[in-house]
């Protein structure tokens, strides 16, 4: 079912939100060659203490999950998709990192992500991110009162497809509020005009993820948590929790 939220509701998300932003900031500048997965962990941990706000994903235990999430951000490097957990894994020169963020704050959930090279980047590692953040800025642009979620679906998958990038499969954005999922679900790929009315109200996390070799598949580490592409190729992340209102679409996590 999809909460609609007023427009004071959206106003608290906000600042949920801009803590998230705080949040990839302050890792990405911590993030050099030699830091370790864990220490960007620490930086997130301490954002979040200084602004009074808890995090959504420390001990979130969703069905696939053999254990809880240990920690406040994920961080996925080179061919990790999603869902990297934070270890005492160092940074080497060139490698593609993505951080995944949220916070809540007054009882609202803000959640979003950005990938990033360390040190000197690779030409296609750059092209990746760039095709990213252009596919989560199609999607925004998409999101409109009168659209419908397959609209935000085929914005992002005809950006990602045409530069000949994979969709990480079964797996897409969805709905933000008191928690980090609700309904509804938004694909990273779809038919413009199908699915679910966009209204005012609405709040979403658009968030493609692409995978550089060109394919969907992907395999899962051991520890239960870490999606990477089954090819070994790179992948890249964006996302931003926006809302949906008559005026046009609002993003809430930007700093």
């Amino acid at each position: 079912m999809v909460q609609l939220k007023t427009d004071t509701s959206i106003e608290a998300m906000r600042e949920a939100g801009r803590v998230v932003a705080q949040i990839l900031a302050a890792t990405r500048d911590a993030a050099a060659i030699g830091v370790s997965l864990r220490e960007l962990d620490e930086v997130a941990r301490g954002v979040l203490r200084e602004a009074g706000a808890g995090s959504p994903f420390l001990n979130y235990r969703p069905d696939f999950a053999p254990v809880p999430f240990p920690g406040v951000i994920c961080t996925s490097v080179n061919d990790a998709v999603v869902h990297g957990i934070p270890t005492d894994l160092r940074l080497r020169d060139g490698d593609l990192v993505s951080i995944d963020a949220g916070a809540k704050l007054g009882g609202w959930v803000g959640d979003s992500a950005i990938s990033f090279t360390v040190g000197r980047a690779r030409p296609a590692d750059t092209r990746l991110v760039e095709t990213a953040f252009a596919a989560l800025d199609a999607g925004i642009a998409a999101a409109v009162v009168g659209n419908r979620i397959g609209d935000i679906a085929h914005a992002i998958g005809r950006v990602c497809r045409t530069a000949g990038y994979g969709i990480l499969e079964g797996f897409g954005g969805h709905g933000v509020g008191r928690s980090m999922h609700e309904d509804p679900g938004v694909p990273n790929e779809g038919r413009p005009g199908r699915g679910m009315p966009l209204r005012h109200g609405m709040v979403l996390a658009i968030e493609p993820m692409l995978l550089g070799g060109g394919l969907d598949a992907f395999h899962t580490d051991p520890d239960g948590w870490t999606l990477r592409t089954s090819d070994g190729s790179r992948a890249s992340h964006a996302e931003h929790t926006v809302a949906i209102t008559d005026d046009g679409p609002r993003i809430l996590t930007a700093l």
